[in-house]
């Protein structure tokens, strides 16, 4: 796992984008990437929209999927994350429009659907970079406290605490949709490279426990520790906890040196 503490949100939206960028450049050919949805990820969106408008940077060849879906939500309803992703990344882009896939929140049989999206992955090759977000319980994707650290793509029942958290979007609490569609823990870890973001002071204390606490299912996000490519981004606020903070920027200042 590699830890970068950043001083404010810009700068660890930036590298991140850096992080996203490289590894697309080094892979012109196809490269699938995982995305996820909330107010943390939308600095990197800005910043590799800017890429593209300004370097150049080229998504013609870049298969998506996303982490997750709301069950009941159409794909154009302002609060479904497909239509999150159009308006802050895939509008932006020079994207394959065929090429993106989000969870069909819609969907008749939705059992056969998480099934079906788990072999478009596999079918695509794999993801070689997942972005993850950590929820405020320590959640990844949809995947709350409690859930199995082997878990595939399925339909999960949200906790009163996300519900709560994602009210901020809707009119009202009893508009919030109370199930989703998720990829599970187990089908994040076989991503080739996770880059997880977090940022301000609320996320601080979960995120300590995730990076450096024992592995548990009730928080998710704690398998981080098990990846063998792990990327931890996080500005100053989010990593004011970590008790090893000293040593992660000792590790990127080195890691600097040997690219000189």
């Amino acid at each position: 796992m590699q830890v970068f503490i950043k001083k404010d949100y810009e700068e660890m939206s930036r590298k991140a984008a850096e992080i996203v960028a490289g590894e697309m450049r080094k892979k012109k050919d196809h490269f699938v990437l995982g995305l996820a949805t909330g107010s943390t990820p939308l600095g990197l969106y800005k910043e590799l929209i800017r890429m593209h408008r300004d370097e150049g940077l080229d998504f013609s060849k870049v298969t998506t999927f996303n982490l997750d879906e709301y069950c009941g939500l159409a794909p154009d309803h302002p609060q479904s994350y497909h239509y999150f992703m159009d308006e802050n990344l895939f509008n932006h882009i020079n994207i394959d429009k065929k090429n993106v896939h989000v969870p069909d929140g819609m969907a008749k049989d939705l059992e056969a659907h998480c099934q079906e999206y788990e072999k478009m992955i596999r079918d695509a090759g794999g993801i070689d970079l997942q972005v993850l977000g950590i929820g405020g319980d320590g959640h990844i994707a949809f995947n709350e406290p409690g859930s199995s650290l082997g878990s595939r793509t399925r339909v999960k029942t949200l906790t009163e605490e996300t519900i709560e958290d994602n009210a901020r979007f809707f009119k009202n609490i009893d508009e919030v949709p109370k199930y989703a569609i998720t990829m599970g823990v187990g089908s994040v870890m076989e991503a080739k490279i996770c880059l997880l973001l977090a940022n301000g002071a609320k996320k601080a204390e979960v995120l300590a426990k995730a990076v450096e606490g024992p592995i548990t299912a009730e928080i998710t996000a704690s398998m981080m520790q098990m990846h063998p490519r792990a990327i931890i981004v996080v500005d100053e606020e989010a990593g004011a906890k970590l008790k090893r903070k000293d040593y992660y920027r000792h590790v990127e200042k080195m890691v600097d040196l040997l690219k000189k």
